[in-house]
């Protein structure tokens, strides 16, 4: 299946990615993974798009579009893929279109932007191996140290409430009418995000049909 994840930031998209891609034993394609190591890795790209991120502004379509299609021709993606955080915007989504990708189903996680902004605003991240914690739903074993390697745990720049708060404002005036665009094919499913991680899978295991 090749499968589009929509749902604002903190919505829970990476944790769903994973499981699908495990049920389905196909790949997770997530721009925000990608772009996190360019600026890791301190590339140009990577400069370039951390100045974007820090602010809470979305990365300029034409760089994230060039890295989508560079990731979908890998040989990995020829059997199905979930896209996670692509396409935000009706142009992105245009482009895909044109890259000739056939979606078959858009998933939508549903959650209200105050639960968006605790969720948040308790998230910490691995800034070595990239490994995600939550000091209340995901809390580490040993805590602010990654269980994965040891290293120190950090709140990223954009899970800050200021930043959390200037990124829900994107996601609604740009990303939310890719949803529209999707429906309107016949091709968007919205599931409630606001139980447990459990319950979400088990909502999204349904709307998919796996």
């Amino acid at each position: 299946m090749k499968i589009i994840l929509f749902g604002a930031p903190g919505a829970g998209k990476g944790t769903q990615a994973e499981l699908i891609c495990q049920r389905l034993a196909i790949p997770s394609v997530s721009t925000g993974n990608i772009i996190r190591e360019a600026i890791r890795g301190g590339t140009e790209l990577g400069k370039l798009a951390k100045n974007f991120t820090d602010n809470g502004k979305l990365v300029p379509d034409e760089v994230v579009i060039g890295m989508i299609k560079e990731r979908l021709a890998e040989d990995d993606c020829k059997g199905g893929f979930i896209l996670d955080g692509f396409p935000r915007t009706v142009p992105q989504a245009e482009a895909l279109d044109a890259m000739g990708v056939e979606i078959d189903v858009v998933l939508s996680i549903e959650v209200n932007d105050d639960d968006i902004e605790r969720r948040m605003s308790g998230r910490r991240s691995c800034p070595t191996c990239g490994a995600t914690f939550h000091l209340q739903n995901n809390p580490p074993k040993q805590e602010g140290l990654c269980d994965k390697c040891g290293a120190g745990l950090v709140q990223r720049a954009d899970d800050a409430a200021e930043t959390v708060r200037a990124r829900l404002a994107v996601y609604h005036e740009q990303t939310e009418p890719v949803k529209d665009y999707y429906k309107s094919k016949g091709k968007l499913r919205e599931i409630d995000g606001t139980k447990s991680i459990e319950k979400t899978t088990e909502f999204a295991f349904a709307a998919l049909g796996i």
